[in-house]
């Protein structure tokens, strides 16, 4: 049985992909700090609480299993304090990312796959947004993921590394089954902070509503977080057949504006959500939409859950019976 180890597996995607690596038939160990991981979201697995930067630790985690892959989602994501304290994402993004491909070729294991994201676009000049996109990111976040990007490109063709970089649209939804979900602290996420307004009948920021969109609010590419981990699988097993590593993106090649996701929330709810409207923030681009043809060709893979209303719907559930 191939056993893959999942980094930052404790966080919000790191954990339903955990679950779709278990029900594939192969073994899941769990790496995380639990800094802003939970240990109850991955009850059902071997979970190893190491730092990515400890690498002494991290090699004797090595030691301890015959790794056919990594799988890497520990890192930190929130834009704005990315650009409030960019040292502290270079430090643990980059950094930590060196450490841990340092160890990895120490222990022979030589397939990754990293969770990247459209930040390393920035400002699109074109949509949607295809894989041959300039990669100008204009924050340190996504510079971070452009760097490690960048860094595995030169170990492939150095060391032999085989990767998959999977550039996220926007993560969102919650299991079917109701067990896991988004857990942030804070929460920055719309669709989560949308369905707490609901909740407790607060207002909602939108923030500009003066964009060049349909109604006036920015849009962005939805995709369910199980067909993000499923996304994780189809790269492993296309890494396992084939020689060479690749770069696509997530997402479904629609977006919904947030007046359109407040609008459904509340349909979802049965009541009412306030939205409040706030100035833009810097750095917003109006849209952001994926062209997800190299996925759906290269992978095999075309999201099953990530329509509005069935994102929604999963996540209110969750956000209804909140486990942690």
């Amino acid at each position: 049985m191939s056993v893959y180890l999942v980094t930052g597996g404790a966080g919000y995607i790191g954990s339903h992909t955990v679950v779709e690596v278990a029900r594939r038939g192969y073994q899941p160990v769990v790496l995380d700090n639990l800094s802003e991981g939970h240990a109850e979201a991955v009850a059902d697995a071997r979970l190893e609480t190491v730092d990515l930067a400890d690498e002494a630790r991290l090699d004797e985690v090595f030691k301890r299993y015959a790794f056919s892959a990594v799988i890497h989602f520990a890192s930190l994501c929130y834009v704005g304090e990315s650009v409030k304290d960019p040292r502290k994402y270079y430090e643990q993004n980059v950094g930590n990312a060196m450490t841990l491909l340092r160890v990895m070729l120490r222990h022979g294991v030589k397939r990754f796959i990293l969770s990247s994201s459209c930040a390393t676009y920035g400002e699109p000049i074109r949509l949607p947004i295809d894989e041959e996109h300039p990669q100008n990111p204009i924050n340190p976040y996504g510079e971070t993921k452009f760097m490690i990007e960048k860094m595995l490109g030169a170990y492939s063709r150095a060391y032999g590394l085989q990767f998959a970089a999977l550039r996220y649209f926007n993560a969102a939804g919650a299991s079917r089954d109701g067990r896991l979900g988004e857990s942030h602290d804070p929460e920055t996420h719309l669709i989560p902070l949308v369905l707490r307004a609901a909740q407790c009948g607060s207002a909602v920021d939108v923030f500009g509503d003066d964009y060049p969109t349909a109604d006036g609010s920015c849009v962005r590419d939805y995709v369910h977080v199980e067909d993000l981990a499923s996304a994780h699988l189809a790269a492993l097993e296309w890494l396992e057949s084939h020689d060479g590593s690749l770069a696509v993106n997530l997402g479904t090649g629609r977006g919904w504006s947030v007046k359109e996701v407040i609008a459904t929330a509340a349909e979802v709810a049965k009541r009412p959500v306030r939205a409040r409207i706030s100035p833009r923030r810097p750095g917003d681009p109006p849209e952001l939409v994926a062209d997800p043809r190299k996925a759906n060709q290269t992978l095999g893979w075309k999201p099953a859950y990530s329509d509005l209303r069935t994102i929604m719907e999963t996540a209110w559930r969750w956000e209804s019976n909140r486990r942690y």
